[in-house]
């Protein structure tokens, strides 16, 4: 019989393990470095002074994906009751996911999940299921209750010339439904599971559709932290009544969330900005909110930067066997 081959030396493991790294560090720091780049040289054109909220708008930014992979660490335990996550790992995992973001299709994010997991000694599958509730809370939490507001605050005719605005995040939500719905959930994510793994999935591995409901209402939390910090930008670049802060807010859920779904751009390059203009337009001219728009992102791409500074300041908290 022959002999099972070797497993890697000590040192290649080692090399390799580093070689990923800096590969991954390097895609991610391209990405962060050429938005931040682009923003800053545009934002720059516009001849916009500094404003000291914008500082706090960074914070503000940051905070929302702490508290995100808090509530993801809650779906995991709830999941599975043996799975012991403390609030730093939460953090710390949830931080690198965010900063895989600028890998397109967000592999890398859930890879940093699966890989974590099984350091952690949780079911990688267990760790799968719960990336899809995250996003799909996320998801529910961004559309529904900014199409509502926007339908309220503007009318329908804002989707009129605009229907794949609507139509698109719309479209999503039925197969979302059918996440929320666990006996159907389970019964399509059974089939390459059984295929893969030749078993079955516990009926545990999947939520309930009041406890789905619960937790997506819970997600609208950091959607909220995200939304304050949109309209404070919008504040400092024009004058904002209390009667806006509601629309302007939905307008950065929705876009944030039509951004995600364009899995194949890198954070949603371009597409959360076309979807802030469109809609901050029916307020304002078109220049301001285009300026609005790529301050956004600029903020948003520096607050991604307290992301990582975040990450590795929680990091070395977490024991060395359980980091992310």
């Amino acid at each position: 019989m022959s002999e099972a081959p070797a497993s890697l030396p000590h040192w290649r493991r080692k090399a390799l393990r580093w070689g990923i790294t800096v590969l991954v560090v390097g895609v991610i720091g391209y990405f962060f470095a050429r938005a931040l780049w682009d923003n800053w040289d545009q934002i720059q054109a516009e001849q916009l002074s500094f404003d000291g909220l914008w500082i706090v708008v960074v914070l503000v930014f940051a905070l929302a994906v702490p508290l995100t992979g808090l509530l993801w660490a809650r779906i995991v335990r709830v999941l599975d009751r043996d799975a012991h996550v403390t609030v730093t790992e939460a953090v710390a995992v949830q931080c690198a996911s965010w900063l895989l973001k600028y890998i397109p299709g967000q592999v890398g994010s859930v890879v940093n999940k699966v890989v974590w997991a099984g350091r952690k000694g949780i079911s990688r599958t267990l760790i799968v299921i719960s990336f899809v509730y995250e996003n799909v809370f996320l998801q529910l939490a961004s559309i529904v209750p900014s199409v509502l507001i926007l339908l309220i605050s503007l009318g329908p005719e804002i989707f009129g010339d605009n229907v794949t605005l609507l139509l698109a995040p719309l479209l999503v939500l039925i197969p979302m439904a059918a996440v929320m719905y666990k006996p159907l959930f389970h019964k399509i994510v059974s089939v390459p599971a059984r295929r893969a793994l030749k078993q079955d999935l516990p009926q545990d591995y999947f939520l309930g559709s009041w406890r789905s409901l619960g937790f997506t209402v819970e997600f609208i939390g950091p959607r909220i932290v995200n939304a304050i910090g949109f309209v404070v930008i919008c504040a400092t670049v024009t004058e904002v009544t209390p009667a806006e802060w509601l629309p302007f807010g939905a307008a950065y859920a929705l876009a944030g969330a039509i951004g995600i779904l364009a899995f194949f751009v890198p954070s949603g390059l371009g597409v959360r900005e076309a979807i802030i203009v469109l809609i901050l337009s029916q307020y304002m001219p078109v220049a301001e909110a285009i300026v609005i728009s790529l301050l956004a992102r600029l903020l948003s791409t520096i607050g991604d930067g307290v992301i990582a500074l975040i990450y590795a300041g929680v990091r070395r908290a977490v024991p060395k066997e359980n980091r992310p």
